[in-house]
C-alpha cells in the first residue's frame, strides 16, 4: 500500500497572486465612430443614384413639361454615375479589409474622385447641351450631384484625418 501525498497547505493570504493583464479596449474602425468612411459610404451611393435624377427640367411651348436625368446627358453624366460606383466599390473592398496599396492612401483616392466628379457636375451645371437648351431650368437632381461630390472631397479629408 502506498501513502497517500500530503495535502498541500493553505495559500498564505498576504502573499497576492498577480492580477490577469487587462483585456483590450474594442476599437473602432477608425477614429471618431468612422465618420470620413460613412460619410464616403453615404456621398457615393448619393452620386450614383443621383445620375438618375433630374439635371434639367422646364415647359415646352405646347404646354409640355421636359425633365432630362444625368444618364441621358452624355458621356459626364455617365461618368459621374460610375465615380459614385467606384466610391461605394472602394468602400465594400475596405468592409472586406482589403486595403490599398501603402503608396495610394484611401483618402487620396476618395479626394481625387470628389474633385472629378465636381469637375463634371459643374461642367454639366454651366454649360447645359445643345440638344437640352430649351430646357434651361435646372432641376434639382443636379445640385443633389453636386452636394455629394462635395461630400466625397470633406469624406476624403475626414479619412486623411483619421489616417493621422
Amino acid at each position: 500500500m502506498q501513502t497517500p501525498e500530503p495535502l498541500l497547505p493553505d495559500e498564505d493570504p498576504l502573499i497576492r497572486r498577480p492580477a490577469p493583464p487587462p483585456r483590450p479596449a474594442p476599437e473602432f474602425a477608425g477614429g471618431a465612430f468612422a465618420w470620413g468612411e460613412r460619410l464616403a459610404l453615404l456621398s457615393g451611393l448619393v452620386l450614383a443614384i443621383s445620375a438618375f435624377t433630374d439635371w434639367y427640367s422646364g415647359s415646352q411651348g405646347d404646354g409640355l413639361t421636359l425633365s432630362v436625368i444625368g444618364w441621358h446627358t452624355g458621356a459626364l453624366g455617365k461618368l459621374v454615375f460610375f465615380i459614385g460606383l467606384a466610391v461605394l466599390a472602394l468602400v465594400a473592398l475596405r468592409e472586406a479589409h482589403i486595403d490599398l496599396p501603402a503608396t495610394v492612401p484611401e483618402s487620396l483616392v476618395l479626394i481625387a474622385l470628389g474633385s472629378l466628379a465636381t469637375i463634371f457636375v459643374l461642367i454639366r451645371l454651366i454649360s447645359i447641351p445643345d440638344t437640352f437648351f430649351g430646357t434651361a431650368g435646372r432641376g434639382i437632381g443636379i445640385f443633389i450631384s453636386l452636394f455629394a461630390a462635395l461630400a466625397m472631397i470633406a469624406a476624403g479629408l475626414l479619412r486623411a484625418a483619421e489616417e493621422l
